[in-house]
């Protein structure tokens, strides 16, 4: 694992920056700074270390989900979030805009990085969900007809497969469907209380 070496003058310019950039104060930027380095004893920090926060703080568990919310923050995809990655990911998860939000979610759920959720991309995301809820033996009916509902919905352009363009037209109509191939941004309860516990209120 790479050790992070920083300086305290760095790490402040960093934390200016990045109040700039996102929807925290450079108080509470520096905060997340100071829990980074917690977290991590001065280490980057790993995909384990990272979905143990994200599930301790957030709820949110699911395994390719979260493996996915991972890639989508390594910008620069090392396998590991460096302190202005992490920053932005917790900005994403708790004060983004809804345009960020939109553009976030359809990262997550385009699978392959190739700009576009397939039918078999849909299938994987809603296959855990349905597994978890049906009694059925061979469940996979059900969730190609779920597959076809969903993407009915989402594709604007009739082209059986969901761009970018598709997605945010589509939420531009209906917001409820952001997280419709699953859970990936945290209720307004757990944004509360992480903002409580890490700044001590909340927004």
């Amino acid at each position: 694992m790479s050790k992070v070496t920083m300086t305290k003058k760095e790490i402040q310019a960093l934390s200016e920056r990045l109040s700039h950039s996102t929807a925290y104060n450079k108080y509470e930027v520096e905060v997340l700074l100071k829990s980074y380095f917690h977290e991590k004893n001065k280490y980057k920090m790993d995909r384990a270390v990272f979905r143990e926060i994200i599930s301790n703080h957030f709820g949110l568990r699911d395994d390719l989900l979260m493996d996915r919310v991972f890639r989508t923050f390594d910008k620069d995809n090392d396998s590991f979030l460096n302190m202005e990655e992490f920053v932005n990911g917790m900005h994403i998860l708790t004060r983004a805009s809804m345009e960020q939000k939109k553009s976030y979610c359809f990262k997550v759920y385009d699978l392959n990085g190739d700009g576009i959720i397939s039918r078999e991309e849909m299938f994987q995301l809603l296959k855990p969900t349905l597994l978890k809820s049906s009694g059925e033996e061979d469940p996979d009916e059900g969730i190609k007809e779920l597959v076809e509902i969903v993407l009915k919905k989402l594709d604007m352009d009739h082209d059986s497969k969901v761009s970018l363009e598709d997605f945010v037209s589509c939420l531009d109509r209906e917001p409820l469907l952001l997280e419709c191939l699953g859970p990936i941004l945290p209720d307004h309860t757990h944004i509360t209380r992480f903002e409580e516990k890490m700044f001590g209120q909340s927004c």
